[in-house]
């Protein structure tokens, strides 16, 4: 995978990858026999070393290789990043994209499980994962029961083309 890196970061590791027009069409190639990989249930994933040695592939690294082929073949870049499973208050808010203070306030509240040893509270990575899962779930259940309420009250019968234009 020949793929220029746009940018390091100094932390240590952080590195974003841009796909080459060159790699496009290996790119598709090796994405569709990851896909076919991934169907097969009998075919464990293994990465070959330069000595022909084999290296079992646990499967959240072979799905981490499917998402990030997938990305890639559609053009996209991928930023690789490592994060502890202990994140501190501003790295917890920074990956649910709200303020600190507003992270806070979830975690007094109990939405969000997190250790207090000292000063500092720490959330666990999982727990976090869990959080937004839980969120995303109740916001499309959310949307699912309000278009369900508009279509059993005739809303969208009342329109026979799109609404006129306002500006």
């Amino acid at each position: 995978m020949s793929s220029s890196a746009a940018s390091r970061s100094a932390a240590g590791g952080s590195r974003t990858y841009l796909p080459s027009a060159e790699t496009e069409s290996e790119t598709k190639r090796f994405t569709e026999f990851l896909e076919s990989l991934a169907t097969a249930s009998s075919v464990r994933p293994a990465l070959v070393g330069p000595h022909n040695e084999e290296i079992p592939l646990p499967r959240e690294a072979f799905d981490v290789l499917l998402q990030v082929y997938e990305a890639m073949r559609r053009g996209l870049a991928i930023h690789v990043a490592p994060l502890n499973a202990q994140l501190t208050t501003q790295e917890a808010a920074d990956y649910l994209g709200i303020s600190r203070p507003t992270l806070v306030k979830l975690l007094e509240s109990g939405a969000i499980t997190f250790t207090k040893p000292g000063r500092h509270r720490y959330v666990r990575l999982d727990d976090l994962i869990a959080y937004a899962e839980s969120v995303r779930a109740r916001r499309a259940a959310s949307l699912d029961a309000l278009a369900r309420d508009a279509h059993d009250a005739g809303f969208y019968d009342l329109l026979d083309s799109p609404p006129p234009q306002t500006r």
